[in-house]
C-alpha cells in the first residue's frame, strides 16, 4: 500500500496553467487580435486548491461574476459529454466570487473543459444576439394595445 502526497494548496492564475495549446508560430497575428489579447483579465479566473494530479478535477474561482454566468455555463459545461460532474456555488452573498468545480471523465483535463464551456457558451450567446436583432431588424411588430 502506498502513500500518496498530499497536494499542495495554491492559487494559481490561468495564465500558469498550460492546457497542451500549441501556439502556430506562423499565423500573423493581426493588429485588433493583439489589442484585444493586451486587455484581457489575467486574474479574472483562478484554479482553487485541491486539483487532481491529472487534471481531471479542478476548481476554478471567477471574480465579479454571479448566478447569472454560473448556472449558463454550468449548463454548457454539462453539454460536454466527456465531463462527469460540474457544479457551482456563490461562497458568500457579500462577495461578487463565483466557484465553479468540474470533474471529467479523463480524456479532457478541467482546464480544457472550461475554456471549451466558456467558448460554447461565447458561441451561444452570439447566434441569440445575431437573431435577435436579424427579427428587430425586419420589423413589423404588434402590442398588445393595438
Amino acid at each position: 500500500m502506498s502513500v500518496e502526497e498530499p497536494i499542495k494548496d495554491q492559487d494559481v492564475s490561468m495564465n500558469d496553467i498550460e492546457a497542451n495549446d500549441q501556439i502556430v508560430e506562423d499565423q500573423p497575428i493581426n493588429e485588433e487580435e493583439e489589442e484585444e489579447e493586451e486587455e484581457l483579465d489575467t486574474e479574472k479566473i483562478k484554479l482553487l486548491p485541491g486539483s487532481t494530479e491529472d487534471g481531471t478535477s479542478a476548481s476554478f474561482q471567477i471574480t465579479e461574476e454571479d448566478h447569472t454566468l454560473g448556472n449558463a455555463l454550468r449548463y454548457i459545461i454539462m453539454k460536454n459529454p466527456e465531463v462527469e460532474f460540474c457544479g457551482y456555488s456563490i461562497p458568500h452573498p457579500s462577495e461578487s466570487k463565483l466557484h465553479i468545480r468540474i470533474q471529467t471523465y479523463g480524456s479532457i483535463t478541467a482546464v480544457e473543459a472550461l475554456h471549451k464551456g466558456l467558448d460554447d457558451l461565447s458561441d451561444f450567446c452570439t447566434h441569440i444576439e445575431e437573431k435577435f436583432t436579424e427579427k428587430i431588424n425586419q420589423g413589423g411588430f404588434s402590442t398588445e394595445e393595438e
